[in-house]
Formats: C-alpha cells, structure tokens, sequence
C-alpha cells in the first residue's frame, strides 16, 4: 500500500513544505517508508486517488486549479501529467461522484462547488457546473465575509453530496445524478450562528451525520431523514480545562461506526467519542494530545489499527495506535519529519 501526503509550499503561507511526499506504507507496523517527493507544486492540500485508475486528483490551495498525476501501479510513484482550472478561488476538497463520471470540487473563497467531468482515462476535463452557496454571511467578521464551501462529502447510498460551508453556517445537502449535481440543495440545515461547518462524516451503517464547526469548536449530530437533516446533539470538541482560543479541523468515524474523532487546533488534541449504537448520540472519551503543533489533518489507517496526525506547524506526522474496544489513542513513538503536512491519504497497489 503507498501513502501520499500533501503540504502546503508557499511564503504566504509560512509553509515549509516539498510538495506530496509519497511512501510505502506496512499496515502490520504502521511503519511508513519514503521513496519520492514531488516538488514545483504550489501548496498541494488535498488528495484523491481515483478507485480503480492509475491517477491521483490534487487541488492546489490559494489558486485556481486540480491536477492530475499519473501514479505508477506497483511503485507508487507519481509523475505530473495535467492540470485544469476549477474556474474559482482556493480550492480545499474534492470527491468523486459514485458515478465516476466527475470530480466536484469545493472552491472556499468564490463561494462555489465546481464539477469536473472525467474522461474515460482519467483525464480532467473543463467544469461543466459552477453551484454557488446561496445565503447570509455569518457573524464572524475575519472568517464569515462570505460564502465558503470547505468540503463535499458523497453520502454511503450515494444519493447525495453534502457542502458545509463555513461562511454562511449552512450545511447543503445536494442530490447527485450520473452525469451532474442537482441545483438548488434538496435540503439547507442551518448551524448556530457563528459556528463555521467545516467537514463532515457519515456514519457507516445508520443515517446520521457528524459535522466538525471549525470557528465555535463544536460538533454537530444530525439525522438524515427524507432528503433532509435534521441536528439532534451539538456538544464541545474541547475539554473543559482549556480556556485559550482553539480552531477545529478534521473529523473521522471508524469503519463500524463505534467512535468518532475530531481535530483540535490550538488545545493541539484529538477528541475521541463514543457513538450509541441506538441513537447517534455522541459521549465524551478522551483528548489525546497529538505531540506537535496545529493538527490541521489527521486519518484512520484503513484497517483502523492506527491514526496519524499531520502537525501542520511543527512539521510532523505523528502515529497513534487505536484501541481496538474504547477506541482511545496512544502514541506509540511513531514520528515522521514532514514539512507543513496538510493531508494523508491511502492508496492500494493496482494489478
């Protein structure tokens, strides 16, 4: 299995980084191995591999474009091969429709959720929508001057795509079709005033959602219901001893739904919750420090044996192995010198 791991490259972002920096990765240790860094790339902050074909999707942060990489099947190593505009200003995330037929991406500072259609190799092609975040601006007078889309989720059935936009404090949920995204949202939830969605999860085998609120550091339950969602439990992703300011980041739920984590930035941890089987609802474990500064990102292995923290200011990864009933987390010495890491993804060998 290989891992990609994007940084952010820039001055303007007092950035450190190389660019992606790929691995091997063993899933019985955790143990991860270098073997190429891509570099003359601007601030590449989040990755996708396509499912079943030899590429990897790149947005790149404060500009205007998605590039494609060719990804060799047995090495892993990446090769640049195209780039296409996303028609919009600093684009944070993208998925692919379960379709495969196009790439959605969420451009924070236009306010937009661009689709891309994709070719039959991989390719990208020019957007073929450009869905704006209609609403009222929250509260927040540096963060909330706009709209601010900063992540697009495909919900397991694959019927639709939820936007939380940071901007507004409203959470989209849009239907998907095959060939495009249905325009306007199905369904709008609005969040408490000045809570800044960021990004989302859907729960594995129930029909709830958990949204981590980057500006009011909570994290918000809804149930999906009907083409629409509904918020039955809000509760805090800091602990109560922390009293400084604190930004969240990430969030994350194991692959049979038992325990939910968040990232925060500033109390510098990882939220571990309980999820009751019956109702959704989400209980308090621990916050577990992540050893390093601002853990913008962090994610599950996919076998869930281990979570890595990507500590955007203090240039690591670091490893934590996951207990298999509680789901707490203990660090087990695992430490990886990455430069401004900002995203982590997993990617299997191709036959």
């Amino acid at each position: 299995m290989h891992v990609y791991i994007g940084s952010r490259t820039t001055r303007e972002r007092h950035a450190r980084g190389d660019g992606i920096s790929v691995f091997d990765y063993a899933p019985d240790t955790g143990a991860l191995t270098p073997t190429q860094v891509v570099g003359d790339l601007v601030n590449p902050s989040y990755l996708l591999p396509h499912p079943s074909l030899p590429v990897l999707y790149a947005v790149h942060g404060d500009r205007r474009e998605v590039s494609t990489l060719r990804r060799d099947a047995r090495s892993g190593r990446l090769t640049l091969w195209r780039s296409q505009s996303c028609e919009g200003l600093n684009p944070v995330h993208l998925a692919l429709a379960p379709s495969g037929r196009y790439l959605m991406v969420s451009n924070h500072l236009s306010g937009t959720l661009a689709v891309l259609p994709v070719a039959a190799d991989g390719s990208l092609e020019p957007v073929a929508q450009q869905i704006a975040m209609p609403g009222e601006a929250g509260p927040h007078r540096k963060e909330q001057p706009h709209a601010k889309p900063h992540y697009n989720l495909v919900d397991p059935t694959g019927r639709y795509v939820m936007v939380p936009d940071k901007g507004l404090d409203r959470v989209f949920l849009h239907a998907l079709h095959d060939d495009r995204v249905g325009d306007p949202a199905v369904h709008v939830a609005a969040a408490r005033e000045g809570a800044g969605p960021r990004h989302a999860v859907f729960h594995p085998s129930a029909p709830w959602t958990y949204v981590i609120n980057e500006l009011d550091n909570t994290v918000t339950a809804y149930a999906l219901d009907e083409h629409a969602l509904r918020p039955f439990q809000v509760l805090p992703s800091l602990p109560d001893t922390y009293t400084s300011n604190s930004r969240a980041a990430g969030i994350a739920i194991d692959a049979r739904g038992r325990h939910l984590y968040v990232s925060n930035r500033g109390d510098d941890s990882i939220a571990v919750f309980k999820v009751d089987a019956q109702t959704g609802r989400l209980a308090p474990v621990q916050h577990a420090a992540t050893h390093g500064r601002t853990p913008r990102f962090f994610t599950l292995a996919p076998d869930g044996r281990f979570l890595f923290t990507l500590n955007e200011d203090s240039d690591t990864l670091e490893r934590f192995r996951v207990h298999p009933d509680d789901g707490t987390l203990a660090h087990d010495g695992g430490t990886q010198p990455v430069g401004s890491p900002v995203c982590m993804v997993f990617a299997p060998r191709l036959a």
